[in-house]
């Protein structure tokens, strides 16, 4: 192992240092750079709900949302968030951090990877640019979701698979167990997810690539299994023991939901190749496996890298539940792929590859000079210093893209595209979000400025739905409460009620004249404006402080 990481800083100090550092700046700016800018999700508002409840009620094993038992998802990530909330409170930039970090493992064990297929760190390079500027990676890297937990480690898992199968016999104790410990710690990220995705179609690329010996490897192999089962299952064990009622309710509830939801047709990923983003056009091109295979490189290498996006995409074309972002695992061997495609189309003289090539590189370098004469026009940064910088950046990429398409200099022009990302992450992001974002909005977050409710629950009524966004923008527990039964509200006293509508439309004529009602205000957390179509009275809520009458309130 020591000679292993010997001989990987050797070749890093062998190679070109500029490329070295730029990669460096480039994994800093795509997952630290104002990460904060980007409004939260609700699978973010999940996550961070639950670590918060976590740190406020000691629950680590038994998690819960917003009151409710939270087993639906592994805890991992959740676990990571909670510690986040104990070292930086209320911080949603800290908690963005810790996923940058597992984008990182994510890059760095796809870097090595593909550098101990290839033997060319360069070309590993290459690919380590295109994966982070594909827009799936940037976004997931940027939220604290489970995503990018398990597919980092399970590329971990995979890469020291790799290594136990293909190194000599005596090394199978190096690898498998390392192997085993990362598949773990990805099913305790998000369960059998990356496995599915990640893991099953790097098989079946293997079987198709190179079938290895296995001889005399059985023994790491079953230690690998069995590192993977303890890691990732003991705490299923645990609900299993302690928690069996709730389980098998989550069960049904997640076998219900994996075949009724979101379902859409088995040809619906049919466009996958524009999840790259802006390698679309390369993507594409690559898909003619049978015309580029002869003029690649490496054929080989790059036809297991094929077979295993074209696996992921059947296999993920399998599940009846389809959204786009469950696509974020193919953009690993996409990345590969694309550069397979910019290095064989930059060097070909072929009349297809020159078209590829500069079709895709032009296509760029204008729509980076259109980027930054749009920002010179509209003023849509708000702010003199950061348009004149933006926009003399963005045109000085697009010349850069030019040149470098024009001379067929093919990681100069992943350069280029990776300097227009960190252009756009540094100026843009704050103020493309504005755009989009809800003038009027006033969140409930807000109600934490009001003495007056700082200690007392607060509910909702039982028939409405309470959107996870509000308990996270409350930063408190919501809990539901029949309002309609006069014994149950007296007996909650005080208490503060979230609702869609005014308090007396709640609240019988006989309770209203046992109480007293102050309306304390009326949030919007829409964070689209009123004529966007996700714009929802879901978002807009009253909240009214409800107490005995003649209360004193402290």
């Amino acid at each position: 192992m020591i000679g292993w990481f010997l001989k990987l800083k050797q070749q890093a100090l062998n190679m070109d240092k500029r490329k070295y550092f730029f990669v460096i700046l480039l994994v800093f700016v795509t997952f630290f750079a104002n990460n904060s800018a980007l409004p939260t999700d609700i699978m973010e508002s999940r996550n961070i709900v639950t670590a918060r409840e976590i740190v406020k009620e000691g629950n680590w094993l038994v998690p819960t949302m917003n009151g409710e038992l939270r087993l639906e998802k592994p805890p991992l990530p959740t676990w990571v968030g909670a510690a986040v909330e104990i070292l930086c409170p209320n911080s949603l930039s800290a908690q963005r951090c810790a996923a940058a970090l597992m984008g990182i493992v994510w890059v760095a064990f796809l870097f090595l990877l593909v550098r101990f297929f290839t033997q060319d760190i360069d070309f590993s390079l290459l690919v380590t640019i295109v994966f982070l500027t594909m827009y799936q990676v940037v976004l997931m890297g940027r939220t604290a979701t489970w995503d990018i937990y398990c597919h980092a480690f399970m590329m971990g898992a995979i890469y020291f698979l790799v290594r136990g199968v293909t190194d000599e016999n005596r090394y199978q104790w190096q690898w498998f167990p390392l192997a085993g410990l990362f598949m773990g710690l990805s099913f305790l990220s998000k369960g059998p997810v990356a496995f599915y995705a990640l893991l099953l179609p790097a098989i079946i690329a293997g079987l198709f690539y190179k079938r290895p010996s296995l001889k005399g490897k059985w023994g790491g192999i079953l230690l690998m299994v069995l590192l993977a089962i303890v890691i990732g299952g003991w705490w299923y064990l645990y609900l299993l023991t302690f928690e069996p009622t709730a389980v098998k309710a989550v069960m049904a509830k997640e076998s219900g939901n994996w075949s009724s939801h979101n379902t859409r047709p088995w040809f619906y990923y049919w466009r996958f190749f524009t999840e790259t983003g802006i390698w679309t056009v390369l993507m594409a091109a690559s898909l003619f496996y049978p015309y580029w295979k002869s003029r690649t490189k490496q054929p080989h290498v790059y036809g297991f890298f094929m077979v295993w996006t074209l696996s992921a995409l059947v296999l993920l074309s399998f599940m009846p539940e389809k959204k786009f972002r469950y696509l974020l695992p193919m953009m690993a061997p996409c990345a590969v792929c694309v550069a397979y495609m910019l290095m064989t189309c930059a060097k070909g003289d072929d009349k297809w590859e020159k078209i590829v090539y500069k079709c895709n590189g032009y296509l760029i370098g204008v729509l980076s000079i259109g980027a930054g004469f749009a920002i010179s026009i509209t003023g849509i940064l708000h702010n003199e210093w950061n348009t004149v910088c933006s926009c003399l950046l963005f045109i000085i990429t697009g010349i850069w893209l030019f040149i470098a398409t024009r001379k067929k200099r093919p990681f100069r022009l992943a350069v280029g595209v990776g300097m227009l990302f960190m252009v756009a992450e540094c100026f843009c992001l704050k103020a493309i979000g504005n755009v989009f974002s809800n003038p009027h909005q006033y969140s409930i977050s807000h109600v934490n400025e009001k003495s007056i409710v700082k200690d007392v629950p607060f509910y909702h009524p039982a028939r409405e739905e309470m959107r996870i966004e509000l308990v996270y923008e409350a930063n408190r527990k919501i809990l539901p409460l029949d309002v309609e039964s006069s014994k149950i509200v007296l007996t909650h006293l005080p208490l503060a009620l979230v609702s869609h509508h005014a308090a007396s439309c709640y609240l019988s004529p006989s309770l209203l004249r046992q109480v007293d009602t102050l309306h304390i205000a009326t949030y919007d957390d829409n964070k689209h404006p009123l004529k966007d179509k996700h714009y929802t009275q879901d978002f807009i809520n009253h909240v009214t402080l409800i107490t005995k009458k003649n209360y004193k309130i402290q």
